[in-house]
């Protein structure tokens, strides 16, 4: 009880904040091998007129996504502009056992795909309740400082 936060949780995946035109942004792949559980948070500002804003998790064998493919139940019901889902958050729950460990997917990344119109993003792919040491160890390199 008397751990810190980032002792329990890591940052091992972000899109960073940014004006995103209509494509495909893939997080980090971080290590959910090293973790029980992980969870992806997606948050949209202003969607663009029409826009859309579909979210995924996939896996893959390696940090540099090598046989990325998709994890089955792990996608959100789209966001749109013409529905008033600017301004809203999403949360993707995963455990480690859902990935395809059989075949050595042990990475996952958030996907994102922003359709029709320019829409403000960002998201983050946090590791939770590490397999070893505080998950601090196995945050991003680009974690420039903890406080405590």
């Amino acid at each position: 009880m008397n751990r810190l936060g980032s002792e329990k949780v890591a940052i091992i995946g972000v899109i960073d904040p940014d004006v995103t035109v209509a494509s495909t942004v893939v997080s980090d792949y971080g290590n959910l091998g090293l973790f029980e559980q992980g969870m992806a948070i997606l948050k949209v500002g202003t969607l663009g007129a029409s826009g859309t804003v579909d979210a995924k998790l996939v896996q893959a064998t390696d940090s540099s996504g090598t046989g990325s493919k998709d994890i089955t139940g792990k996608a959100i019901t789209q966001l749109t502009q013409a529905g008033t889902d600017s301004d809203k958050q999403v949360i993707i729950n995963i455990r480690a056992e859902e990935l395809d460990l059989d075949n050595d997917f042990d990475h996952v990344a958030l996907s994102v795909t922003v359709g029709t119109a320019t829409s403000d993003l960002d998201g983050v792919l946090l590791g939770l309740n590490p397999r070893f040491g505080p998950a601090s160890d196995n945050d991003l390199a680009s974690v420039d400082e903890i406080v405590n």
